[in-house]
């Protein structure tokens, strides 16, 4: 078989189709709400969210209301309860994310584990996800929200671009610097609901993350690393959707797999910042292995 039959061959199946067109739309979505997140080095708050969706899911299941709705009430009050801990206490941000990071996955898994042991119904999909299942309404669900998404950015690229880099001075010229964090962690929120479908919430972080991790490596301005950061998810996805066909792996893994051996491309060989193409010189060795040569040579 040519390598043109290779590419048409899993477009034949609707269930193919579908779940490269969400996939995309993932990619792209990902990439570029996720920039803010690198730059801000705030990756752990990924985190928290993606797994405090899961009790939410779980009660609008119970309830029979649209469960990308519960999970995306979920993943705002995980931030809003995070907020409150750092705010009313001497706690740090990071400790709060992990402590509500963990306190709303347990609670996730709790109900699931309840649900399906009442039902004959399986949730844990939404924990790896399972993109190859996609039906025509989780499409439109997951293109609508990402839709919302990518037009909040485009509407307020300004303002969330000098909120991310100077948050002092963004209150200082005026800007609402709460309602654009919040408008923040919403945009993250609403992400990891459209990605559910596609890799969970066990592996969406990869997807926000990584692609613009490997973009900073390789471009240096915010509105280049979420244009690269877009097309490595793209590419990512897809990439990783053939390689599930073709070699029947687990679609998510398979995504979260190639976009991190792209970023380890990126890492070895970036021109500006690589490994290899950028040796370390004697000021720039690790910390670590300078203190162990001081302490060998003493």
């Amino acid at each position: 078989m040519d390598f043109f039959n290779a590419l048409i061959e899993p477009l034949q199946y609707g269930f193919m189709q579908r779940a490269l067109l969400v996939a995309v739309l993932v990619g792209v979505v990902c990439a570029v709400v996720g920039s803010y997140l690198m730059v801000q080095r705030l990756a752990l708050l990924g985190d928290a969210i993606s797994h405090s969706v899961l009790p939410g899911l779980a009660i609008a299941f119970l309830l029979g209301a649209n469960i990308f709705v519960g999970a995306f009430i979920a993943g705002i009050s995980s931030t809003l309860v995070i907020g409150w801990i750092r705010t009313r206490s001497p706690i740090k941000e990071d400790a709060a994310m992990g402590i509500v990071l963990s306190a709303f996955f347990a609670l996730g898994i709790t109900l699931i584990t309840a649900i399906q042991r009442n039902n004959k119904i399986d949730l844990n999909h939404f924990l790896f996800g399972n993109i190859l299942g996609v039906t025509g309404s989780d499409l439109r669900d997951t293109a609508i929200i990402a839709g919302v998404a990518l037009a909040v950015v485009f509407l307020l690229y300004k303002e969330l671009l000098f909120y991310t880099f100077d948050p002092q001075g963004a209150e200082a010229v005026g800007l609402p610097v709460n309602l654009l964090n919040f408008g923040l962690m919403a945009l993250i929120a609403l992400t990891v609901v459209a990605s559910l479908k596609a890799v969970g919430v066990v592996l969406v972080l990869s997807l926000l993350i990584t692609p613009g991790a490997t973009a900073y490596l390789l471009v240096p301005r915010l509105h280049q690393v979420m244009f690269v950061g877009a097309g490595i998810g793209v590419f990512s996805s897809i990439s990783g959707m053939y390689l599930s066909y073709w070699f029947n792996l687990p679609s998510g893994p398979a995504i979260v797999l190639v976009v991190s051996s792209l970023f380890t491309l990126a890492l070895l060989f970036s021109p500006r910042h690589g490994v290899l193409t950028q040796p370390a010189g004697p000021k720039r060795s690790h910390p670590v292995w300078q203190e162990l040569k001081s302490f060998f040579k003493t």
